[in-house]
């Protein structure tokens, strides 16, 4: 069985609070977009102590493989149900790793959802959502899939009305790797009363003023090339553009398909969606 992991960006994303246990409660929509990840699973061929084969192409991924949201998903599951029989599962690596695209909150959140398919598990909803929490803070996103305002940690969510479907995106992937630490340290906390759901049910076009991602403010000084492909895409036409997540993605949103040939690095990865 295979299925395909999907991209998310952030239309706004505002720091609320530092929270006692360290995080910072957030306000932002995630909205999800086809650009895709390829995860397939199938129960292993011949016996094996291991429970999980895991194989992966495409982007490496960095770091120990037991720490892949894939396998941690697996496990999440194979401690409440001993009986989850062994398996090989392979994951096709598209959309870039530290990008503020949620790729490995989507793969881990898809491994959760495909397992409860594939075998038949009958988990609800709301246990798929706790279960994905342990993954990462907008792993709960990708089990609902939809476009959410998200607040807390970015695990509380409730669907909006944002539709985005008669328009054009373009994703500029520079190929750097933005720290979250870095991105977080003096990052300022918002006094906006506003919230990014509430401006995203108002015109694209009057998204430029107010729909702001904060982490520009300390990203994009030790990034300048972030800002600069932020200016390119309102120089080509973008109705409206803005960093994704912590970085390093930065999107841009247009009434019609943009004609980008030529405007970016040629090393950068230029996607339209």
């Amino acid at each position: 069985m295979v299925v395909f992991p999907n991209a998310k960006i952030n239309l706004g994303l505002r720091i609320k609070s530092k929270r006692a246990d360290g995080f910072h409660n957030l306000d932002t929509v995630f909205y999800p977009l086809p650009f895709t990840d390829a995860l397939e699973i199938i129960l292993q061929s011949t016996p094996s102590e291991t429970p999980v084969i895991f194989s992966s192409s495409g982007h490496v991924i960095p770091g120990d493989t037991q720490s892949n949201l894939c396998l941690k998903a697996y496990h999440l599951l194979k401690n409440k149900f001993p009986e989850l029989p062994s398996i090989q599962m392979h994951l096709h690596k598209n959309i870039p790793m530290g990008a503020g695209l949620g790729g490995g909150s989507s793969d881990g959140a898809f491994t959760l959802k495909l397992l409860n398919d594939k075998f038949k598990l009958n988990i609800p909803d709301d246990e798929l959502l706790e279960l994905a929490l342990n993954l990462g803070s907008d792993s709960p996103f990708f089990i609902k899939n939809i476009p959410v305002h998200a607040t807390g940690r970015g695990e509380i969510i409730q669907p909006t009305s944002v539709d985005l479907s008669n328009k054009k995106i373009a994703l500029v992937l520079p190929g750097i790797h933005v720290s979250t630490a870095l991105a977080f340290k003096g990052c300022p906390i918002s006094s906006s009363i506003e919230t990014c759901d509430t401006i995203t049910k108002q015109p694209v076009e009057t998204w430029k003023d107010d729909l702001v991602n904060d982490f520009e403010q300390t990203v994009f000084p030790n990034y300048p090339v972030l800002a600069n492909i932020k200016e390119q895409l309102y120089d080509a036409g973008a109705i409206y553009a803005s960093m994704t997540g912590t970085g390093s993605t930065v999107y841009g949103i247009f009434n019609e398909l943009p004609d980008l040939e030529g405007v970016f690095n040629q090393e950068y990865q230029v996607v339209l969606l």
